[in-house]
């Protein structure tokens, strides 16, 4: 994963036990790369995989629209990684008990953006802040009590 060149990472700190953030984390995941629109994008710029497959619940090698699961550590880490027509990218969820009943929710986004296409789609994606403000907004989600 870390062949890739970092683009950024974004934290929350949760109230609850790493055991329940991961399952929470697995649930969320898979709900929100699951998703019709996703599928459509995923479409929309070629991305591998295209579709949805591989194990449930998720481990390595488990298939979504744009991502497949890379590695599982349980309780502690979830890799992705795919790619598109712009772009190779890893995202890779972290998970660090501060306390009992606390821990931090990391996610690192790695990725290379080849060529004149990648460089315009890294600035419209990147350099724009969306991506950072998707990331922040799906980690926030995080901080609630049920997934």
């Amino acid at each position: 994963m870390s062949a890739l060149p970092f683009v950024d990472e974004h934290a929350v700190v949760v109230d609850a036990g790493a055991e329940e953030l991961w399952q929470r984390l697995l649930v969320r995941v898979e709900r929100s790369l699951s998703r019709e629109s996703g599928a459509r994008y995923a479409r929309l710029v070629r991305a591998e995989p295209r579709g949805s497959g591989g194990a449930r619940p998720i481990a390595e090698g488990s298939e979504f629209p744009g991502f497949r699961v890379a590695a599982v550590v349980p309780g502690r880490e979830l890799a992705l990684r795919g790619g598109h027509r712009f772009s190779s990218y890893s995202l890779v969820f972290r998970i660090e008990e501060l306390t009992e009943g606390r821990c931090r929710l990391r996610a690192e986004t790695r990725a290379v953006f080849p060529g004149a296409a990648g460089w315009v789609y890294r600035l419209l994606v990147i350099r724009s802040g969306g991506h950072a403000l998707g990331m922040r907004r799906m980690l926030a989600g995080y901080r609630q009590d049920t997934p």
